[in-house]
């Protein structure tokens, strides 16, 4: 049995970050923050699943909607796509970390646990760039889902058009809108490249990686999370037989099982992975203590 809570903090620009808290019944041992990716939400798919996995293995779940994704609390629609098309990396890495710090400050819980990130397709690279581009945040262990290894994956006519018109259309097959990508996502990757050198970035990583990754998956192929891997030997790889890039999973889904099994090898993974991370922060909290 869990306990859900509803929250809104200020992200980026001040815009809202809209936000949900599963508890756990018993005594949490960690935190697992989930990012959603391109076009997704705290409520779409398999992510309430995913809280509900980690609230059943004793972890705080906080999942919410990234300030210019476009979606509020409303699931039936992109409420504001004037804030999709100003979207941009450095915008979801200014929302993530106010999640963290939110976390840390004690504004959305007042205990002080480990921190998992787990972040699907494109909040698995905003995962990995926020905490690549500052080591010195305390995060026990970065999870990514379907994540591409790179910023950038348009094509040439698409970063072409975008360059001149200042807006690429992008609609969505979901509520069929027609969205678009403003010309900030571009020229921000075009004027500070390190800074979204996702693979470089993830180099830098020091806390436990875990990459899922799907075998069918028809968005982001599997050569992305090989380069990754190439980026991060000591990471964890998990490749699912039969998995597509939202692990098979519908949209709208149930909270609860029964899941898809390709759905179930995630949680299961995810469970282990944050179990490992928590006795990992565990001990490192040890040896800091003894030395000092």
């Amino acid at each position: 049995m869990t306990t859900s809570a509803s929250w809104t903090i200020s992200g980026s620009d001040g815009e809202p970050i809209y936000g949900v808290t599963d508890l756990p019944h018993g005594e949490p041992r960690g935190v697992i923050v989930i990012a959603h990716g391109f076009k997704g939400y705290k409520d779409y798919g398999m992510f309430p699943a995913i809280a509900s996995a980690g609230t059943k293995a004793e972890f705080i779940a906080h999942r919410f909607n990234f300030s210019h994704s476009g979606m509020t609390n409303d699931v039936t629609t992109f409420e504001r796509p004037d804030l999709f098309e100003r979207d941009t990396w450095n915008r979801q890495v200014t929302d993530l970390r106010a999640v963290l710090s939110a976390i840390d400050e004690g504004q959305l819980d007042d205990r002080d646990l480990p921190v998992i990130i787990v972040g699907h397709s494109r909040g698995g690279v905003t995962a990995l760039l926020t905490v690549g581009r500052d080591p010195s945040l305390s995060v026990a262990g970065v999870m990514t889902l379907a994540s591409p290894a790179y910023c950038q994956s348009m094509s040439d006519d698409q970063k072409a058009e975008l360059l001149s018109a200042g807006r690429l259309a992008s609609p969505s097959a979901r509520t069929g809108q027609e969205l678009h990508v403003g010309l900030p996502y571009i020229q921000e990757q075009l004027d500070d490249p390190a800074a979204h050198d996702v693979c470089a970035l993830t180099k830098t990583i020091s806390c436990p990686l875990c990459f899922v990754h799907g075998d069918v998956d028809e968005a982001v192929p599997l050569t992305q999370v090989r380069a990754l891997e190439q980026a991060a030997p000591h990471a964890i790889t998990s490749v699912i037989a039969g998995a597509n890039h939202v692990f098979n999973t519908p949209n709208p889904s149930p909270a609860e099982p029964p899941y898809s099994p390709q759905l179930e090898e995630l949680l299961a993974t995810m469970t282990v992975f944050a179990q490992s991370c928590v006795r990992h922060a565990t001990a490192q909290a040890s040896d800091q203590a003894s030395s000092s």
